[in-house]
């Protein structure tokens, strides 16, 4: 039996790096390896072999003291990968996921999803958050 190819051009460690790099550029914080480690929960050395991975496919780059900075093509990535998170998230929360299980699956399931799946995700957040905010004043 011959094995599927994923049609995703990145892997889910690859996105979750990126996202993990844009997640402590947002905090100001540097891109270090101990960093991103502590973030994915994986070791130094994993860190230091995804890193050439992606350096190796233009995503990021190494500056001052070993620390990585994303190219515009990680960046791209990175965002679209974090928006997909926040997203997820905010419809677990909604439909009253706890915070702590919205954040896990929304991890899990933000790689998975068709770009189709999250248009409509973002449809049914915005009428819903339109809608409670409403309530809000009006209640």
């Amino acid at each position: 039996m011959e094995k599927m190819k994923s049609t995703r051009p990145f892997s889910k460690s690859q996105e979750d790096f990126l996202e993990a790099l844009l997640m402590l550029e947002e905090k100001g914080e540097p891109l270090e390896t101990t960093k991103v480690a502590h973030i994915l929960g994986v070791s130094k050395p994993a860190v230091h072999q995804m890193g050439h991975e992606l350096i190796d496919r233009g995503l990021i780059t190494r500056i001052d003291y070993g620390d990585m900075a994303l190219t515009d093509a990680g960046r791209e990535v990175a965002v679209r990968t974090l928006k997909r998170h926040r997203l997820l998230k905010r419809f677990f929360l909604l439909l009253g996921v706890s915070e702590e299980t919205a954040e896990k699956d929304c991890c899990e399931v933000e790689h998975a999803l068709s770009d189709e799946t999250i248009v409509q995700i973002e449809s049914f957040v915005a009428s819903h958050a339109s809608a409670g905010e409403a309530m809000e004043k009006n209640g």
